[in-house]
C-alpha cells in the first residue's frame, strides 16, 4: 500500500450541543478543538448540527414548519 494517501484513521467525538449528547468513534475527520473524554484522554471534537439524539426521525417528534399555510390547504382540499 502506497504511504501518505490516505488521511489518518483516529479517535474522533462528535458532539451535538442541542440535545447534549457526544459520542466516541473513529473517523478521518479533523477538528482544531479538543475534549477530554469520559477515559481521561483527550481527543478532537467535531460539533454536528444534528445526530440520533436529536433527529425527529429516531426521537418520534415531529416538527411541522408551516409558514404559508399549505398544510391545511392541503387538509381542507382532500378532508384529512
Amino acid at each position: 500500500m502506497k504511504k501518505n494517501t490516505h488521511p489518518e484513521y483516529r479517535p474522533v467525538v462528535f458532539r451535538d450541543r442541542g440535545a447534549d449528547f457526544a459520542f466516541l468513534t473513529r473517523s478521518t475527520a479533523t477538528a482544531e478543538q479538543t475534549i477530554e473524554w469520559e477515559d481521561g484522554r483527550t481527543y478532537p471534537v467535531v460539533d454536528v448540527d444534528v445526530s440520533s439524539a436529536s433527529h425527529p426521525f429516531y426521537t418520534g417528534r415531529t416538527r411541522l414548519l408551516d409558514s404559508t399555510g399549505a398544510v391545511e390547504r392541503f387538509r381542507r382540499r382532500y378532508g384529512r
